[in-house]
């Protein structure tokens, strides 16, 4: 079965070394880099809780309360859509801009207001929470508003690349090399 989110690694890998920007279609959001293991585990474990939730429902609708088995049907929708939403948390790039996808927040910022990408060392939150430790960080200089207002794009001890340095080499070379790219144009 092909798993269309793994599929940006794939075609940087297979693109030719002279090659900057591997895709075709560069009007379409796309994510430079896979999501890692940490969110796939995360969202795995959220839709694990949904099956509960709906042999909760099933076994309420059963015993007769459909108005019961209508509440958890609901509370099962809202955790699917809550994993789904936290797979498609992270950076995405294309010919408009640079996507920043959160939790509750989106934030686009076309490449016209974007001054500069680059990968800084600093402390960064370990796996989002208050605990801090030194990495990198890949920040976003924007043209209206100051530096230290901008959260970092993705940093090496996020849910994407904990323990996965290679990767957020990777994925940060891409995304500086589209923000080059369409900066200059």
């Amino acid at each position: 079965m092909p798993l269309p989110f793994l599929t940006a690694d794939r075609a940087f890998d297979e693109a030719a070394e002279d090659v900057a920007l591997p895709f075709d279609d560069r009007d379409r959001w796309r994510r430079p880099y896979r999501p890692g293991p940490w969110r796939v585990g995360a969202a795995a474990l959220v839709l694990l809780l949904s099956s509960y939730v709906l042999v909760a429902a099933v076994v309420i609708a059963v015993a007769g309360t459909l108005s019961g088995a209508a509440v958890c049907m609901a509370v099962a929708t809202a955790v699917v859509l809550c994993a789904l939403r936290l797979l498609r948390m992270g950076v995405w790039v294309s010919a408009r801009g640079l996507r920043r996808v959160g939790f509750f927040l989106t934030r686009t910022t076309p490449w016209e207001r974007v001054v500069a990408v680059r990968t800084v060392q600093q402390p960064v939150r370990w796996l989002g929470l208050p605990r801090t430790v030194q990495g990198q960080a890949l920040t976003l200089v924007s043209a209206d508003r100051a530096p230290g207002d901008v959260p970092p794009l993705m940093t090496t001890h996020n849910a994407d690349f904990l323990a996965r340095a290679e990767a957020f080499d990777r994925a940060a070379d891409v995304i500086e090399v589209w923000a080059d790219e369409y900066r200059r144009a």
